[in-house]
């Protein structure tokens, strides 16, 4: 396979949606309709592409209604993150749904030489573009790599989200803190006296 079927962007979005709350610490980085504009200003592939979507007005109008509908989706974008590789069946078809009521479309899209196809919605809200970007991305790495490449941090006070696009498959941890915090726990329970 010459091209991954995924963007990387869009799975980063993916998990970066999900990563908005951290229940673990209880903190929930989109209260306000403030943060949500930050996060989509932040992920660029999360916006509508027409320019329809903003009628040339500047920045995209959001409302309470907006960011409801995003937090919803955040629920399922990560459940679907945490559920992937114990239940790949239910996590198939939470993005199936969610794919369903996005009104998602393929679209066959060329430039430079270049064939692909990308996952859009035939509507202007948010949270169908984002849910059309970001559960096609998760779709499309069950499909090319396994249900086993998306997961839940494994460190013992994160509940972070990550999904593993190495070579090896071997990703335990959401980030380098997290896995060196574990490797360095790891070494004092070892070196303690019992």
């Amino acid at each position: 396979m010459q091209d991954a079927c995924y963007s990387p962007g869009a799975v980063q979005t993916a998990v970066d949606l999900a990563n908005t709350l951290r229940p673990i610490k209880g903190e929930d980085a989109l209260e306000t309709v403030e943060q949500l504009r930050d996060f989509l200003d932040d992920h660029p592939a999360a916006e509508p592409p027409s320019p329809a979507a903003n009628q040339g007005t500047g920045p995209r109008h959001l409302t309470r209604a907006d960011l409801a509908e995003v937090r919803a989706l955040r629920e399922t974008v990560r459940e679907v993150l945490e559920r992937a590789n114990a239940d790949a069946a239910e996590a198939a078809a939470l993005i199936n749904d969610g794919l369903r009521r996005s009104r998602a479309t393929p679209v066959l899209r060329h430039e430079d030489e270049r064939w692909w196809t990308e996952v859009t919605s035939d509507t202007d809200r948010c949270s169908a573009h984002l849910a059309a970007t970001t559960l096609s991305a998760l779709a499309s790495v069950i499909a090319t790599l396994g249900p086993a490449r998306l997961g839940v941090c494994a460190g013992p006070t994160c509940r972070a989200t990550f999904v593993d696009l190495s070579r090896n498959g071997s990703k335990q941890y959401c980030t380098r803190t997290c896995a060196h915090r574990a490797s360095v726990a790891a070494y004092r329970s070892r070196r303690s006296p019992r």
